[in-house]
């Protein structure tokens, strides 16, 4: 069944650049950069926080103080009297915020939503698990980002090691995932282009530091440049495999927000009174051990049959694709277009910053609707060893 109440104000979204770990958001609390963020970008749209009802957090790598993290962000950015759920669903966190909001929403529990996504995988804790019974009374020690990425516990094997099983049932070859990573460093570009006239509709700067040493960070880091030479010369990053540094997403930091609502606030909200977005639907999926990338075909089949659309009704498709893999097996199962998927940039190469990644990647969605002047968007992308989840916009 297809959503029906659910709306997003033309323009009520945001995203902080994405800069890869160890960068200039190294170093920040990440709920308080995502609260200094949607503060900024509220004011800049219009949107006072007396009209939200309420709040979604959504987030994978804890910061001090995240035991109080919703009501504290809210607090910071002007609406104290708010508050809400903290969410994580590891990269699938922003669909399942929108989710989410969209389903208070549609029921009427709520007129208008705050869903913000963020993120630090540089610099994350390291933490310490007691163990009285252990040797010498020892415990044992996680680091939520590195050790994650490289052990899924259910299945036994790193994130990587799904692309390269992927890649091995699917028949796809170190040549076409190269193939695919300089087409998205392409359609990255594109959205460099005019000074990043697109990437400014939603971007909003972060502020750093303060007196002498305070600045702005305005625009994505990190990113390296990307053609056909460079990544043949990269050898894969597992023996006998596939995938290289160059044809897989780096770790980053950031942040990014969305209002979610009614009709009749989103008129009141938007930046055009023309374009009207709404959510549609939403799909999850899980497959077998180790097939994450896999998961984002189901995900997508059964958002698109909740929302009533076919995917050849899709203008534009969207994906959160930590390797290159991904695209390359969606499209075959599919049908899509490989070539077409993900205009202005994708995950792959502007970062991953975990929870906010996949809201930044439905934002650029809405505006290259806008751009195209109106239609249906999906958005799919996997999370957490063999899970995805996946949306559908229209945008009129």
């Amino acid at each position: 069944m297809a959503l029906e109440q659910v709306f997003v104000p033309y323009g009520a979204y945001w995203s902080s650049p994405f800069c890869r770990w160890q960068g200039s958001l190294g170093e920040q609390n990440a709920i308080e950069i995502a609260a200094r963020t949607a503060a900024a970008a509220l004011r800049a749209r219009g949107v006072a926080p007396e009209v939200l009802d309420s709040l979604i957090l959504g987030y994978t790598v804890p910061q001090k103080h995240s035991f109080y993290g919703a009501p504290w962000l809210a607090g910071m950015l002007g609406a104290p009297g708010i508050s809400g759920a903290m969410v994580g669903q590891a990269c699938a966190t922003s669909a399942r915020v929108i989710a989410s909001a969209a389903l208070e929403v549609e029921l009427g529990q709520r007129e208008c939503v705050l869903g913000i996504c963020c993120d630090r995988t540089s610099n994350g804790p390291h933490i310490y698990y007691p163990n009285p019974g252990g040797i010498g009374g020892m415990g044992e020690v996680e680091h939520p980002v590195w050790d994650n990425f490289n052990l899924d516990p259910w299945a036994g094997q790193a994130m990587i090691e799904t692309a390269e099983r992927l890649a091995r049932e699917a028949g796809i070859s170190r040549e076409e995932q190269d193939a695919v990573t300089v087409r998205r460093y392409e359609q990255y570009a594109e959205a460099l282009a005019d000074d990043r006239a697109f990437q400014r509709r939603y971007m909003v700067p972060v502020e750093i530091g303060k007196g002498k040493k305070a600045r702005a960070v305005e625009a994505d880091e990190g990113v390296h440049p990307t053609n056909a030479e460079g990544l043949a010369r990269l050898k894969p990053v597992l023996p006998d495999g596939t995938v290289t540094f160059g044809s897989q997403t780096h770790p980053a930091d950031g942040n990014a927000g969305m209002v979610i609502c009614s009709r009749e606030r989103a008129r009141q909200l938007s930046r055009d009174a023309k374009l009207e977005v709404r959510l549609i639907g939403y799909g999850e999926a899980r497959l077998e051990k180790g097939r994450m990338p896999a998961a984002t075909v189901p995900a997508a089949r059964q958002a698109l049959e909740r929302a009533g659309v076919k995917l050849e009704d899709c203008g534009v498709i969207k994906s959160h694709n930590p390797f290159a893999v991904n695209d390359v097996y969606f499209a075959r199962e599919t049908g899509a277009d490989l070539q077409a998927m993900n205009p202005h940039g994708s995950p792959l190469i502007y970062g991953h910053p975990q929870g906010p990644t996949g809201l930044r990647v439905v934002i650029e969605m809405i505006e290259a609707l806008a751009e195209a002047g109106g239609g249906h968007g999906l958005f799919t992308g996997c999370a957490a060893g063999d899970t995805a989840m996946a949306l559908v916009v229209r945008v009129g």
